[in-house]
């Protein structure tokens, strides 16, 4: 019996590639115009900004480094020196103290702990000072800025303006694109990119016969019209909203936030554009006649946990839940790390305490209470909340997937008669009042005019979704390229600030920002765009130039290779094997899971004490409806680094484990899939090489090699010999899940062509795009 040995490779992402190419570290050529951008703000910021940063609790010297007026001024504490005098590196004291041996001298001092530059890191300062010391506001803070398109050298590669940057930025290294991939290959990365679903058989056969030269761009326009897209779309942004089905803490009982759930996706479906689709979530409540659409659309501030627990302090829990929905909004919308300062002024960014409350300041108006009710009755949603009847989900609410005539209630916001009144919380303490503040956008990001803007969710919603915030769009386009090559173009995908990496191609995300808005923020546009450009279309064979040049893919000159996410390894296994229920929306559901968890993780009170295993059609719904509990998610999704969602997350880590290759050959799923898919064949008339060959196209979406074929023919007569010696047991092996077994077909081939199609689950391929 040969042995499968599983690979589960995924690329940790792509390192930020201007960094690369212009470090501040190590060796290498030092660019001819030195960037504080670019090259001297990383340097500070590692080695300087701990002491002499924005940060006035630990400022030392009274010098900040990080503003050019204190950096150029006389220092309070060396008379007669500047820290940095343009154009004279030799004068400056700054050069003097990071070039110095003195451990009473230099700086960084030594019990600072944040070590001595690099060579290179002094010659780069050296050469900035000698240029001028010229400082510039941080990249992320200025206007995006729509240049024109580079010269390139190959104008018959380009498909469209992304290419331009990407070919660029390639040859400038002296690296060609890969060509493009496969036909099967491409059909498969578009399939799962846009819907999460593999393409079918069929849809492959009409795809490859399909020789007009459009044949890709309508594959791709009809992936982009299917109901699916919608919800592939919806899991990222389900991970930002922190969506869950339960409150979490000690009890962790039974919400319902599903119909939320049901809006995102019919947004996404009806190309809902993007400044609407923000400011619905975070002020549908306060448009002029707002419908319940709107302010369902809310509910994205009220998917944080909740206490049902008694004996807490209601107004610490109150305070909790508004700090919770100001890093929400930050990091999903704005990608800036501002919850640093919730306990003293930011230490890198120039985001002050005072900044921080008058941000939280728009959501501390919500009528939410801290604690409410009697701990021992847990209602489904925390007020203010919103009703949902049969009737307005029948003729108003289409796109909410409701089963029962019964009523159903989601927490929403909702603001109070008479604002209350807004303190800077002395480190962050719920009860330590400090200065009052008056609700106030982030004036580093762009200033908040209150002739423009009401002082309440809605003015913050309009700041933030205007043309002239340098933000808004550059992060989102930033997460949608994110999601179809694996990093985004700023792999801190949740931070723009100081500390976040730089932009790999920082003149294509200002292009790409710029062109979104122009478009009305169309969604779907900029997705199509994405797919369209021949940068997404390479192949992903990594070559030996690639290695050697580019081994992280830094300049994108091949297609990466990335494991599918958790939910939709789930969703190619149940689809494969024609198992996959397509409803859209409703309540979460309970598929197969290991017996014991909740019980064992549990309070001893509430619903959810016990795991009640779902029946029918909802064993087998797509994995993005799975009952999400805060205390202990789906452990099956937690192996393939699903997020937990018990708080906003913009980028899920990717690991490889033992315990990954455990799942594909165990979990009941995967092994009734395989069941179900190889007697599906063993019922059609054809030769059992022809019968395995079908499987591996199905699950693989490409024709098997040759000595792919032998290998696993062989192992199949292997396992049949074995079933017919009745040294393995094909009823036992066949008896799992709770689809029916067809008994009318011979148990032996059936438990051994099993046994074939979950070794085809089990191959990398299977669950890797790319």
């Amino acid at each position: 019996m040969r042995t499968f040995i599983l690979s589960f490779i995924t690329f940790a992402g792509v390192l930020t590639c201007w960094y690369a190419c212009h470090s501040t570290a190590g060796g290498g050529e030092i660019p001819n115009a030195v960037s504080y951008n670019f090259h001297i703000r990383p340097i500070l910021s590692d080695k300087c900004f701990k002491c002499h940063g924005p940060d006035k609790n630990q400022l030392k010297a009274g010098l900040r480094l990080d503003i050019a007026e204190s950096a150029y001024a006389p220092l309070q504490e060396t008379k007669g020196a500047f820290a940095i005098v343009p154009g004279q590196p030799e004068a400056s004291e700054l050069m003097k103290r990071i070039t110095s041996k003195d451990p009473d001298y230099q700086m960084p001092t030594p019990e600072s702990h944040l070590g001595t530059l690099t060579d290179r890191e002094i010659r780069m300062l050296e050469k900035w000072i000698a240029q001028g010391a010229v400082y510039e506001k941080h990249w992320a803070l200025l206007p995006p800025v729509k240049t024109g398109l580079p010269q390139v050298s190959d104008q018959n590669w380009v498909r469209n303006e992304i290419d331009y940057f990407t070919l660029a930025k390639m040859t400038g290294q002296n690296l060609s694109p890969n060509p493009e991939a496969g036909a099967e290959h491409l059909l498969k990365r578009a399939a799962m990119d846009l819907t999460g679903l593999l393409p079918t058989e069929a849809e492959m056969d009409t795809f490859l016969s399909d020789n007009a030269a459009d044949a890709y761009e309508k594959a791709v326009d009809r992936l982009l019209a299917t109901p699916q897209y919608g919800e592939k779309m919806a899991l990222h942004w389900l991970d930002i909203a922190r969506f869950s089905d339960s409150y979490g803490y000690q009890d962790d009982n039974i919400r319902s936030q599903w119909p939320y759930r049901d809006w995102v996706i019919h947004a996404f479906n009806s190309n809902m554009p993007y400044d609407q689709f923000v400011t619905w979530q975070l002020a549908g409540d306060l448009l002029p006649e707002a419908g319940k659409e709107q302010i369902l659309a809310t509910a994205f501030l009220r998917n944080h946990k909740y206490t049902e627990e008694g004996g807490v302090i209601p107004e610490e829990y109150r305070v909790e839940y508004a700090l919770d929905k100001v890093k929400t909004y930050t990091r999903g919308i704005l990608a800036l790390t501002v919850e640093c300062a919730q306990c003293h002024d930011h230490k890198y960014d120039p985001v002050s305490q005072k900044d921080y409350y008058q941000l939280f300041g728009f959501f501390n108006t919500s009528k939410e209470a801290g604690f409410e009710g009697d701990v021992s009755v847990s209602k489904p949603a925390k007020k203010p909340v919103l009703t949902l009847t049969d009737a307005e989900v029948k003729n108003i609410l289409t796109f909410i997937n409701k089963r029962d005539t019964a009523a159903v209630t989601v927490s929403v916001m909702g603001e109070l008669d008479t604002p209350r009144t807004t303190y800077i919380l002395n480190r962050g303490a719920y009860d330590k009042h400090g200065e009052v503040v008056q609700p106030a956008a982030l004036a580093a990001v762009m200033p908040f005019d209150t002739l423009v803007y009401p002082r309440n969710r809605l003015g913050l919603a309009q700041w933030t979704v205007t043309k002239d915030n340098p933000l808004t769009a550059r992060v989102f386009v930033n997460q949608v390229w994110q999601e179809f090559f694996g990093t985004g173009l700023v792999k801190t995908t949740g931070d723009f600030g100081m500390q976040g990496h730089l932009p790999t191609h920082p003149e294509l995300l200002d292009w790409l920002a710029v062109d979104f808005m122009e478009h009305q923020w169309d969604v779907k546009r900029l997705v199509k765009q994405i797919l369209m450009s021949a940068t997404y279309r390479q192949s992903s064979q990594v070559t030996a130039q690639h290695l050697a040049i580019d081994p992280d893919n830094q300049l994108l000159a091949r297609s990466p290779r990335l494991r599918f996410k958790a939910e939709m390894i789930r969703d190619m296994v149940l689809s494969t094997s024609n198992l996959l229920v397509k409803e859209i929306g409703g309540p979460s559901v309970k598929p197969y899971q290991p017996k014991g968890l909740w019980e064992n993780t549990t309070s001893g009170r509430g619903v959810l004490r016990i795991y009640e295993q779902d029946s029918g059609p909802d064993l087998y719904r797509r994995g993005m409806y799975t009952f999400i509990k805060l205390t202990l998610p789906p452990p099956v999704m937690a192996v393939f680094d699903a997020s937990n969602r018990d708080q906003c997350e913009v980028t899920r880590v990717r690991t490889n484990t033992p315990l990954q290759a455990f799942v594909m050959m165990n979990d009941p799923t995967v092994l009734e899939a395989s069941r179900v898919l190889a007697q599906r064949l063993l019922a059609n008339d054809q030769a059992i090489d022809g019968k395995i060959a079908a499987a591996f196209r199905t699950i693989i979406c490409r024709k098997a090699s040759q000595k792919e074929m032998s290998i696993l023919q062989t192992y199949y007569n292997e396992q049949l010999q074995l079933f017919r010696d009745k040294k393995l047991d094909a009823l036992k092996t066949l008896a799992i899940g709770d689809s029916p077994v067809d008994k009318t077909l011979d148990p032996d081939q059936s438990a051994a062509l099993m046994k074939v199609v979950n070794t085809i689950y089990n191959l990398e391929e299977a669950i890797t795009r790319g």
